[in-house]
């Protein structure tokens, strides 16, 4: 069930990792959507400024709902709140989903926490968008490439939709500043315990230092790789 939420001033305290954008850059956001999208749309919305940069850049031509998903760890309250907040000041659909069971023995935190969110996200009726980024395409090309499988996310699996992989993420960070878009920081993007972060923080400068233009080759695989309209 779609919660429509009514207009409401709601500010989120002040909890150190809320990010509100106060400083304006101008008025074009170098979007690319790469895929055809319906007019109406879920968006996978965490609170962290990739989706709600996309949040805001699709509600401006589509019908959108956001969808929050629950990890059930800590800031999640903080985050569910920056969400809900936006759609009930912007009028948006709002639906949230939660951890339906334990985490496996064999399971690895990483993998358990993107099963259980992908499995809400395709049990969900219609399409839904989520903010992957080139900077994800690249980190994904490296990691997969050390395991001698180089690969990159699709575009479309099932129901879930990527359209802006050819979008580098710095263009989301700047699209929240110029709209003063508030959003989180999850304090877990910087535990290099998790394989994803350690690519990202520690491997990535090394790569970039020996091939400062792995960006550009990716992002051209990638469009090589977009579905046909």
């Amino acid at each position: 069930m779609v919660e429509h939420l009514p207009s409401k001033q709601n500010v989120v305290g002040s909890n150190p990792i809320l990010r509100s954008n106060l400083s304006h850059m101008g008025n074009h956001d170098m979007i690319n959507v790469d895929v055809k999208l319906p007019r109406k749309l879920l968006v996978a919305v965490s609170g962290g400024v990739d989706s709600m940069a996309a949040l805001y850049f699709l509600s401006r031509n589509h019908e959108v709902t956001a969808c929050y998903f629950d990890h059930g760890t800590e800031g999640s309250d903080v985050a569910r709140e920056v969400v809900q907040s936006y759609c009930r000041d912007h009028a948006l659909g709002f639906l949230s989903g939660s951890v339906s069971r334990e985490r496996g023995e064999r399971e690895s935190k990483e993998e358990y926490w993107r099963t259980i969110r992908y499995e809400w996200l395709n049990s969900l009726d219609g399409p839904v968008v989520t903010a992957h980024h080139l900077d994800d395409c690249v980190e994904t090309w490296v990691w997969s490439s050390l395991n001698g499988t180089p690969r990159l996310p699709y575009h479309k699996i099932k129901n879930v939709v990527r359209p802006f992989l050819s979008t580098p993420k710095y263009e989301f960070s700047e699209l929240c500043n110029r709209h003063d878009i508030d959003y989180v920081e999850d304090a877990s993007n910087n535990d290099t315990t998790f394989t994803r972060n350690y690519i990202r923080h520690q491997m990535m400068p090394h790569v970039l230092k020996v091939n400062p233009g792995i960006s550009k080759v990716v992002r051209k695989k990638v469009l090589e790789n977009a579905p046909v309209a």
